[in-house]
Formats: structure tokens, sequence, C-alpha cells
């Protein structure tokens, strides 16, 4: 069991990486230092949102609007950390 345990934690990780590799290249698209237009910017790009828009899709029908800001991945964030958090905690029950 304690091997359900860490695929968890690693499948959290591994959701974290994606969503700050997606706000960073987010950030980088926005402010003209990639271009989507590029055939690997736009196919990561792409594929992130893909991954992504699952997650973030509820996440944004319940936050308002906030104009321009997407706080979806902060929120998104928070979630995975409290989800990790309480795994950790409990782990006792994995064993």
């Amino acid at each position: 069991m304690t091997s359900l345990l860490q695929i968890l934690l690693l499948l959290l990780g591994v959701a974290r990486f994606f969503i700050f590799a997606h706000f960073i290249m987010s950030w980088l698209i926005s402010f003209d230092v990639l271009n989507v237009r590029q055939p690997l910017v736009g196919q990561i790009w792409y594929t992130l949102q893909r991954i992504l828009d699952p997650i973030y899709r509820p996440i944004r029908n319940v936050l308002p609007s906030m104009g321009g800001i997407d706080l979806s991945p902060i929120v998104a964030l928070i979630a995975i950390e409290i989800i990790r958090i309480v795994l950790i905690n409990n782990a006792a029950a994995f064993y």
C-alpha cells in the first residue's frame, strides 16, 4: 500500500509541474518572449491547455470574473497542496 501513496504523490507532483509550466508559458507568451506560431512552442502550449482545461474549467465556473486575471492555476495549486498534505498526514492508512 505504500506504493499506492507514492504513486498518488508522484501524480500530484506531475500535475503541479504542468501547472507551473503552463503558468510560466502564459506569461512568456503574454510578453511576446514566446510565439505560439512556432511549431514546438505551439505544440507544447496547446498540449498543456488540453491537459489542464479539465482541472481549470470547474474552478473557473466557481470563481467570479476578475477581468483579465485568471486565478484558477493558483486555486488548483492550493487544492493539490491540500490533497498532498492530507495524504501525507494519513499515510498510516496506507500501511
